[in-house]
């Protein structure tokens, strides 16, 4: 139906007749000649009908905005002086020789220019297809498609093989609640959508594949924010016979071809790697962005002499951490900024935000610290904080003091959102790994252990002997990549004999019966010549919203769901037939 695509036009095609097919992005009407801004996903060109053609004038006279039209024309120059430099096409515009409208549209209930961002959200998902005809969103899956193109041709190049795994299959709870689908050939039971492909990817490896990887579906009935959907992708990976190290040096070459290719940018080479106590320590996250420059720094032993119990208490608990966060010229924060971070910090769960201006400490010490702490602190302590923190005047030090927990979170949270609002990002791209990871950690409402990771996360070799004896302080040989304090990938050496795998189930409270009920298929496999193996799997979609500027996940994915796991384009999920119900042997409650 056409010969080029609106956005391809140049001068180069200088009077040439093409054939263009399209939507109207807008008619203009100027002294009796009609202007129609043509659109399709290559661009916009400009094209001009003049009354001379009477015809096909009237036709372009009854012509709206978001109808579809087929134009034929003449491409030639635009008139010295109408040149529109912001657009590739902006040299040239084409004489319209003839119009067919090939279908009409009523009046859109969302703006497609620059102000669609002004529509709500619920608006723009339940007109999705309207929504995705913006030149922003055609990017943001262009950019998309491109990405996934240039991770398949990587991993096919190093020999990896492109295995589907199964949609349908066994609940094995890795985290999150399952969606469960019932059987109607076995009445009374259920699939679930898989999580992850964990443990068939695993059984790949046992099947002796060696290099898998699979673009896949993924789906976890769990409460929403804006990097989590119901139903998501990524890029699964699992390789026999390879060191984490062999693993990691392999990822982060895919990840640096894939920025110089889609976006001209070269990542550090190699990454920098950061031990998981040393990030916790430092930026109160496992996940730090490394273009904020402030740091945690520890102040327990200065604090656990001193009478001021909203610090001493917590120095002194074992399990309470005390930490101060110097921010440069923080001295011009008023008091109403530093309520507002104080009320910040408390989403995290502090209970306060204790501060000290450094106004005039190189001439009169304590007296040049305005703080209402300050009176209840020694000065030996001050002067350990100042000279540890490196603080200079026109500074302000910021403090948590409480269960480690919360002083990381609150802090580590307290920390990017001064980086950002106070202009102190370094650089644009900030990739590196976190690795020993601890293998698990202490679940507060039961009281027993949870794999930090998944249950399938092999030790290492050195601690093996200490799954029993001392399992807080085994570590795990768990990686993670971040990207600007976001986990882009994660993954781990598996575990590869069965008796360590029945092990680690033990310390994590599942029997011998739970676990041949859940993991049986797994168990068997492990005893008939399992390879040491290893995988990642890379978010697809937050990789691609980092790469696209894009706020949400949702805004990298054509059809995504609400923060309420709704489609609103489709009204699902729905009320289904009763048949369908009594196929499947199910029978609804009312709702009490």
């Amino acid at each position: 139906m056409r010969t080029q695509f609106c956005g391809e036009l140049n001068a180069s095609h200088d009077g040439q007749e093409v054939t263009l097919c399209g939507w109207v992005q807008r008619r203009r009407d100027h002294g009796g000649v009609i202007f129609i801004d043509l659109r399709d996903r290559a661009g916009l060109v400009q094209v001009v009908f003049d009354p001379d053609r009477a015809e096909v004038f009237s036709r372009a006279e009854q012509v709206r905005s978001e109808y579809v039209l087929k134009i034929t024309g003449r491409v030639r120059p635009r008139p010295e002086g109408t040149t529109n430099p912001d657009l590739p096409t902006g040299t040239i515009e084409i004489l319209g020789l003839d119009l067919e409208v090939l279908n009409a549209s009523e009046t859109p209930p969302i703006q497609l220019d620059s102000h669609a961002a002004d529509a709500s959200e619920e608006l723009r998902l339940r007109y999705r297809y309207l929504d995705l005809r913006r030149p922003e969103m055609q990017s943001r899956l262009r950019i998309r498609s491109r990405v996934t193109s240039l991770l398949r041709g990587v991993l096919d190049r190093q020999g990896f093989l492109d295995i589907e795994t199964p949609i349908l299959t066994k609940s094995t709870p890795e985290g999150a609640r399952d969606y469960l689908v019932p059987s109607r050939t076995h009445p009374g039971e259920f699939f679930a959508l898989p999580q992850s492909p964990q443990l068939f990817k695993q059984l790949l490896m046992m099947s002796g594949m060696d290099r898998y990887y699979q673009i896949a579906r993924c789906f976890r009935d769990e409460d929403l924010r804006a990097d989590r959907q119901p139903e998501f992708t990524q890029l699964d990976i699992e390789v026999s016979f390879m060191t984490e190290d062999e693993l990691m040096t392999l990822m982060e070459g895919m990840i640096r071809e894939l920025f110089q290719e889609v976006l001209g940018v070269a990542l550090p080479d190699p990454f920098p790697r950061l031990t998981y106590a040393e990030s916790m320590r430092r930026f109160g996250s496992d996940r730090p962005d490394l273009r904020v420059p402030l740091e945690l720094i520890d102040l327990a032993d200065l604090m656990a002499d001193v009478d001021f119990k909203v610090f001493s208490g917590p120095a002194q608990d074992p399990q309470g951490r005390v930490v101060a966060l110097r921010l440069p010229k923080g001295g011009e924060l008023s008091r109403k900024e530093i309520d507002a971070y104080t009320q910040f910090v408390g989403i995290y769960g502090a209970k306060g935000l204790a501060y000290i201006k450094v106004n005039d400490w190189a001439t009169k010490g304590s007296d040049g610290l305005q703080s209402p702490i300050v009176k209840n602190l020694t000065a030996a302590a001050l002067d350990g904080i100042i000279t540890r923190t490196g603080a200079e005047d026109g500074d302000l030090i910021f403090f948590g003091a409480d269960k480690a927990s919360v002083v990381n979170e609150a802090m580590g949270a307290l920390r990017v959102k001064l980086g950002q609002e106070r202009g102190l990002l370094e650089g644009d791209w900030r990739p590196l790994w976190v690795v020993d990871f601890p293998m698990f950690e202490r679940d507060a409402a039961n009281q027993r252990w949870a794999a930090l990771h998944h249950p399938f996360t092999a030790p290492k070799e050195d601690q093996i002997d200490q799954l029993e004896s001392d399992p807080g302080a085994c570590l795990s040989r768990a990686y993670d990549m971040v990207l600007n304090g976001t986990e882009i990938g994660g993954g781990s050496i598996r575990i590869h004999r069965d008796v360590v795998q029945r092990r680690v189930f033990k310390l994590l409270a599942i029997t011998d019966e739970q676990a041949e009920d859940r993991f049986g298929f797994l168990l068997r496999a492990l005893r008939f010549g399992c390879p040491p193996h290893g995988g990642m799997a890379f978010g697809l979609d937050r990789l691609v919203m980092l790469m696209t500027g894009a706020t949400s996940i949702r805004d990298v994915m054509a059809f995504p769901k609400t923060q309420t796991a709704a489609c609103l384009l489709t009204d699902a999920p729905s009320v289904v037939d009763e048949t369908q119900l009594k196929e499947l042997g199910l029978r609804l409650r009312p709702r009490t």
